[in-house]
């Protein structure tokens, strides 16, 4: 598949996941905590801006911190890869 366009599907998985889990936070029949912690990985697969925010956010938590990137190494391995940095779009026309 494209990588623009898993991309763009991943995206729009982590935004429905988060609005999943910020509905849930007010309705008592959803899980808002785990949608929202899924939504939340799937944007930091598709996004390094997410990727470093949620970083340096858990980073004072070692435990949550491993937790979170065994998960979102986890989600990769199944996904694949969807961030592309610029770099590797330059080395890849050459």
């Amino acid at each position: 598949m494209h990588k623009e366009i898993k991309r763009i599907l991943v995206l729009a998985a982590a935004v429905i996941f988060i609005v999943l889990g910020i509905l849930g936070l007010a309705l008592p029949f959803l899980q808002g905590i785990l949608f929202l912690v899924i939504g939340l990985i799937l944007l930091s697969i598709a996004s390094s801006k997410a990727r470093k925010w949620i970083e340096s956010h858990t980073i004072r938590y070692p435990k949550l911190h491993a937790f979170v990137e065994k998960t979102e190494k986890w989600m990769t391995g199944i996904i694949g890869t969807v961030d592309q940095d610029e770099n590797s779009d330059l080395d890849a026309r050459k």
